[in-house]
């Protein structure tokens, strides 16, 4: 007997060893012990456990992106692109995201507003429209403004903000000093949408914006688009009007968001592929960071506190991420292999950094698969020392949640290696 109990406590010691020697070797970016103590101390007193530790997220296998629901492994491009690129979208509609009911309306229409060709102090021209997504004057509309640099004769690519609502005079309301004249003056332009006219970000029972417009009659399916998904369909809208635009080159456009639009911009890049790359800034749950980690805002808590966002078949896998038939590297597969970039920010815990960047690194399979470089880093790097080089970009920089000046910066800089 007392062997018995020697032999447990030694394997028990052994294991121990393992799983410590496991996160030993973390190696690139870790949280600072002062920021985990924050948020932990922050975060004591809540209904809900937050994992903030390395050493503490259980352990998990992420599903295969390159093997078919029945098993069959995926080795070519036209496999994945006709069978099993299709079959995951279905695995996100179904469980996470759910069905948009329609995709471009028929009677939508663009209403032009004021047109300022001064704007900036002459260096660009600046738009202002709505998109009227029925047609109707009592029907949802979304405000955009687009910024084109002047000077320039040839239609330029276009960065797309899924933002807020957006102040009367000539600029949006961005914090970043002088970023707009620097995305002007490297030759981009800049458009900028209302999530607000798409789709109020509240539980309203899903009866106003483009829901209350567009679902059917009756009771909603488990299955129904939610507001994310929402927001996904009004930014695949904003890119119908830029490819009427002749001074925006519709070839070339980014989408991108911060945080919840960030997990928008994900899902609208997987769906649309006219959206020639996709950014995403500080997404976390449900965005770039794998689920199964459980770290900062997991899935039971993000539905708990936005159960507007997805829908009700996701509310299902809430401390359960296991079962998930997908995971987040499965969603940004789907953008390969057009540019991907994910970027995080230092004390930004609760969007899990190191998950985000897992999740672009497990996109790789895909991307090599398609004959495109990927995420070319084999650790995590280190607070804003950018990886630019492959189909798939990434950074983490110092600060907190949010979009700053050395985001856009490096986003142009990544832009410029693979468009210019």
């Amino acid at each position: 007997m007392k062997t018995i109990i020697i032999i447990s406590i030694s394997s028990l010691f052994l294991s121990l060893q393992i799983v410590m020697a496991q996160y030993d070797k973390v190696e690139g970016w870790v949280a600072s012990p002062d920021i985990v103590k924050k948020f932990e101390e922050r975060d004591k007193n809540k209904s809900f456990k937050v994992i903030y530790r390395e050493e503490n997220i259980p352990r998990y296998t992420l599903p295969d992106a390159l093997v078919m629901n029945d098993g069959t492994k995926v080795y070519d491009a036209k496999t994945w692109q006709k069978k099993r690129r299709p079959e995951i979208l279905e695995l996100f509609r179904e469980n996470v995201h759910g069905r948009a009911p329609i995709g471009r309306p028929g009677d939508m229409k663009f209403e032009a507003g004021s047109v300022n060709k001064e704007a900036l102090d002459g260096k660009a021209t600046q738009k202002d429209l709505k998109i009227n997504f029925t047609g109707k004057s009592s029907g949802p509309r979304m405000d955009m403004r687009v910024y084109t640099p002047n000077g320039i004769s040839e239609p330029v690519p276009c960065f797309l903000y899924l933002g807020r609502p957006m102040t009367a005079d000539s600029r949006p309301q961005l914090r970043w000093e002088g970023v707009l004249e620097e995305i002007l003056s490297r030759g981009y332009a800049l458009a900028i949408i209302d999530r607000q006219g798409i789709d109020p970000d509240e539980y309203d029972e899903f009866k106003n914006g483009v829901h209350g417009a567009f679902d059917p009659a009756g009771v909603r399916p488990a299955d129904a688009w939610g507001t994310i998904s929402a927001w996904a369909w009004g930014l695949s809208r904003a890119l119908d009007y830029l490819e009427t635009d002749k001074d925006v080159n519709a070839k070339k456009v980014v989408g991108m968001g911060v945080s919840r639009a960030g997990k928008t911009a994900l899902w609208a890049g997987a769906q649309d592929e006219r959206f020639a790359m996709t950014i995403s800034i500080c997404s976390g749950c449900t965005g770039a960071a794998l689920s199964r980690r459980r770290f900062g805002n997991p899935v039971d808590v993000l539905n708990m506190r936005n159960p507007h966002w997805y829908c009700e078949n996701y509310k299902t896998f809430g401390g359960k991420e296991d079962l998930l038939p997908i995971d987040q590297h499965m969603l940004l597969s789907l953008i390969a292999p057009r540019l991907l970039y994910v970027c995080s920010a230092d004390e930004d815990l609760w969007a899990d950094p190191r998950g985000e960047f897992l999740g672009a690194k497990n996109a790789d399979p895909v991307y090599h698969l398609l004959g495109s470089r990927g995420l070319e880093a084999e650790q995590m790097p280190g607070v804003e020392s950018p990886v630019q080089t492959g189909q798939i970009g990434y950074h983490i920089r110092k600060g907190g949640h949010g979009l700053e000046h050395y985001d856009w910066l490096r986003f142009l800089d990544f832009a410029d290696k693979h468009w210019k």
